[in-house]
């Protein structure tokens, strides 16, 4: 096991790395941007180094100074969270040839699963279900463009090889506009992402979002941790998640968990990591693969008992994984929503000094946040500030609880989009449970 760990990340998840490197008996370091100076983990960890100034393209993002942390504070081994360089394969290299362990994949595995292309052509081979499309990238013909879209039929979507979080996708309903389309991400994507390569998938009307949770010993043993449903969205940006997925058809449920342990045991996978899926008419289509820990992890902690931060540590450490798929039950239900620094109307970023936060409790709440009364949250970051997670016997039951928690939260200084939140877990349609990822934006009216 690593002596000492390095957290290059900031806000909730990087105090939710020290608590389980604290369990683990892990020293701590925790790097910061001189706006982060006042973090909760920061005053926490065993050591701290600030690596630049407030943007995080001068912190964050800046791999020698992350790098240079880690060589004078002796630390063996760095977490990445999500975000920031979490799924950087040039860091994760860096890291390495450094003499420094990554706790994630191999590089090489963080750029396939990068590149959706080649990610969609790697799960083809393990048998994950995937959505009909071209199969690689797209031509500079536009003729054979046209009959790819006829052959897949419309409306079809471009997508960026390289794109993400939203970005870098154009539905296409017509075949008279499907060229100019391809023309116009391709674009987009060179601007973005440095890399025009476009590819082109079935546009399906109304899927919901599923996703499958492993962890993988990179040894050949991997274990899924059920599914969750994040297709209350909004651009793309999941806003509530739950796990399990509710009304999932049962036996296309297990397939694809087999599926994806099965894939990750053939291309070596290390790590925790999500397989992300569209859910419609019964059926299972892979999106794309997340190589790291994602925000919705501990719903998928609470309805397994796993704690899938201290998992990952001891699998990148080099121990094999000690779960076995037997051992892992799903019990009850568990729902989180984001809290965020934001008009709940006008989602307009809110940051400021907080005057007041106290947090839900009782039994069967969990709250993941950074906040403390008298902590100001910058303008430089995401605008997530914490999650509040309910976990009871049902889904009913845990939607009831999160009503009481959000209800009990109190976050003054600052605007939040808490009240979206008591408006969502009320709302009869997500009640009912199923809502597609369209759901949102049509209720909001986007």
């Amino acid at each position: 096991m690593f002596n000492k760990v390095l957290i290059a990340n900031r806000g909730e998840i990087a105090l939710r790395i020290l608590r389980a490197c604290r369990e683990l008996d892990i020293t701590t370091v925790a790097v910061y941007s001189k706006a982060d100076r006042d973090l909760k983990h920061v005053r926490l960890a065993d050591e701290s180094v600030c690596i630049g100034p407030n943007s995080s393209t001068e912190s964050y993002l800046n791999i020698p100074a992350i790098i240079s942390a880690m060589e004078v504070t002796d630390a063996i081994a760095v977490h990445p969270g999500y975000g920031f360089l979490a799924e950087n394969a040039d860091f994760a290299e860096q890291v390495q040839k450094s003499g420094f362990v990554f706790i994630g994949p191999d590089p090489e595995t963080i750029r396939i699963m990068g590149d959706k292309v080649a990610a969609i052509r790697a799960m083809k081979e393990a048998g994950v279900p995937t959505v009909p499309g071209s199969d690689g990238p797209l031509p500079d013909d536009a003729e054979a463009c046209i009959m790819m879209g006829r052959k897949i039929g419309f409306p079809v979507i471009i997508k960026a090889a390289a794109g993400g979080g939203g970005r870098g996708m154009r539905v296409v309903h017509t075949e008279a506009s499907l060229w100019n389309s391809i023309q116009v991400t391709k674009t987009e994507a060179k601007s973005s992402f440095g890399d025009d390569t476009v590819y082109m998938e079935k546009f399906l009307q109304n899927p919901r979002h599923v996703e499958v949770q492993i962890i993988s010993d990179g040894q050949g043993n991997t274990v899924h941790l059920y599914d969750r449903d994040c297709s209350m969205q909004r651009r793309h940006q999941k806003v509530i998640e739950e796990a399990p997925a509710p009304g999932i058809n049962e036996e296309a449920r297990q397939a694809v968990f087999d599926s994806c342990v099965k894939a990750c045991n053939d291309i070596g996978y290390k790590g925790a990591g999500t397989f992300e899926f569209l859910y419609e008419d019964g059926g299972f289509y892979f999106i794309e693969m997340n190589t790291r820990i994602q925000v919705e992890h501990p719903v998928s902690e609470m309805i397994t008992g796993v704690d899938l931060i201290k998992e990952q540590i001891r699998v990148c450490a080099g121990e094999k994984l000690s779960l076995r798929q037997e051992d892992i039950k799903a019990t009850g239900h568990a729902i989180e929503c984001r809290i965020n620094a934001e008009d709940a109307k006008t989602f307009m970023p809110s940051p400021g000094l907080v005057d007041n936060f106290h947090p839900p409790g009782g039994l069967g709440v969990r709250v993941d946040s950074h906040l403390y009364s008298g902590y100001t949250v910058p303008p430089y970051y995401d605008s997530m500030i914490a999650k509040i997670i309910t976990h009871a016997e049902d889904r009913r039951s845990a939607l009831r609880r999160m009503e009481g928690a959000l209800d009990e939260l109190v976050i003054s200084g600052i605007r939040t989009n808490t009240d979206l939140h008591k408006d969502l877990v009320r709302d009869e349609a997500f009640i009912e449970g199923g809502v597609n990822i369209h759901y949102l934006e049509k209720k909001l009216g986007l």
